[in-house]
């Protein structure tokens, strides 16, 4: 069996863009007319030029290869240009092709990825969303308390044992720093009224964005530790996780991070530190799938957790589902709320969510498959970046 054909798409993502504003797709096909798809999470080029990325990764390492050999490829990518460090972008596509490659491996065995990586230990999984703004609102979700705790009342009575709220304020090019007594006091607020909204049946994950020096981060911990929440996600930058550390050593809340880091090396530095109790990677970013389980191994041995990161499509998702489905550490999965709207549109048979729980696919590969007419359908034309920070002090 040898790749024979690569094809990507950037599909635009309808409002109200959650997830994003654009998926990037990639689609692999063999020589037998087996068929991979993946998705890249890089969000410091274009998507366009990621596209074009994707094109010359596959042509230098994949067309006319075995999809079944992961390591070689891992080992090719990972070291091209002489390289051989985590570079994000580079990872990022990676990701996606890895990704695609296992598609096509567990298609042509018949089974579900998860049965290949160790076989399935979950038969459901527990999921979180985000709380998201409505057509409607006369306030913004992300700085109005009562609007938060009312939007979080809604998602549990719809299922979730857990929401998401990032109201810490703006993050910038210029983080860390020290919050401020009002972005103190709104985080504050906003962990009073949702606790008192969900009571003892939803978790409280309290997201940042690297936002705060290891001192900042600590002053808003211990505002938030009454509440109990089950983690302070990514509480200073990413890139010295010595300091994020210091910020575990002073809070009782657990840490959470990962959505920005790629590979077992990254991720090494992050659990000898003692940085986090809860590793957040990224499929579409960190390396790929069988990457991300290395990963998981590795949490195991020092009894960390896993919790897969989704600021993207579904393809990225169904990924998450196979390594969530066959780690025994696994802790919880993000969803974008119930995997409806264009998440759904986007594949041939949706997500399965119930009552709070993703159910993992029993069809081989991914167990999804692109609805490529929908794709086609909705290209983005557009340059700007996946996600973008303020470029000016606050």
């Amino acid at each position: 069996m040898q790749i024979q054909d690569l094809q990507t798409f950037v599909v635009g993502n309808p409002p109200p863009h959650f997830g994003g504003r654009y998926f990037i797709f990639v689609k692999l096909t063999t020589d037998g007319g087996v068929t991979g798809i993946g998705e890249v999470y890089a969000a410091s080029f274009g998507p366009h030029v990621v596209a074009r990325m994707i094109e010359d990764v596959g042509q230098r390492h994949l067309i006319g290869r075995d999809p079944f050999k992961i390591e070689r490829l891992w080992r090719s990518v990972y070291g091209a240009g002489y390289t051989l460090r985590p570079d994000v972008s580079l990872m990022g596509v990676l990701s996606g092709l890895e990704m695609a490659c296992w598609d096509i491996i567990g298609k042509e065995v018949g089974k579900p990825v998860y049965e290949l990586l160790g076989g399935q230990v979950h038969e459901r999984l527990r999921s979180y969303t985000y709380l998201y703004p409505r057509d409607g609102d006369a306030t913004d979700v992300y700085s109005d308390p009562d609007l938060a705790a009312e939007r979080a009342a809604e998602e549990v009575a719809r299922g979730f044992t857990a929401v998401k709220f990032d109201p810490a304020g703006p993050y910038t090019v210029y983080d860390g720093r020290q919050p401020d007594l009002e972005s103190l006091e709104r985080s504050e607020a906003f962990m009073g009224k949702l606790r008192d909204a969900v009571g003892s049946k939803a978790d409280l994950l309290f997201g940042t964005h690297g936002q705060f020096t290891a001192a900042g981060a600590i002053r808003l911990a211990k505002r938030l530790e009454p509440y109990d929440p089950l983690w302070l996600e990514e509480p200073t930058p990413p890139e010295m996780p010595e300091q994020m550390a210091r910020v575990a050593r002073q809070t009782s809340i657990p840490i959470a991070t990962g959505e920005r880091l790629t590979t077992k090396y990254e991720f090494a530095r992050v659990l000898d530190t003692g940085a986090a109790a809860i590793l957040q990677m990224a499929l579409g970013r960190v390396g790929g799938i069988l990457e991300a389980k290395k990963i998981a191994g590795m949490a195991e041995t020092r009894y960390a957790q896993i919790a897969p990161h989704l600021y993207c499509g579904p393809i990225e998702g169904a990924a998450n589902i196979q390594l969530a489905t066959c780690s025994p550490n696994f802790l919880i999965l993000e969803s974008i709320r119930t995997w409806g709207g264009f998440h759904a549109d986007i594949l041939r048979r949706p997500m399965q969510w119930q009552d709070g729980y993703v159910i993992p696919p029993a069809e081989p590969g991914l167990g999804v498959e692109l609805n490529e007419a929908v794709a086609l359908a909705h290209p983005y034309e557009g340059e700007a970046l996946h996600l973008e920070m303020g470029e000016e002090p606050l």
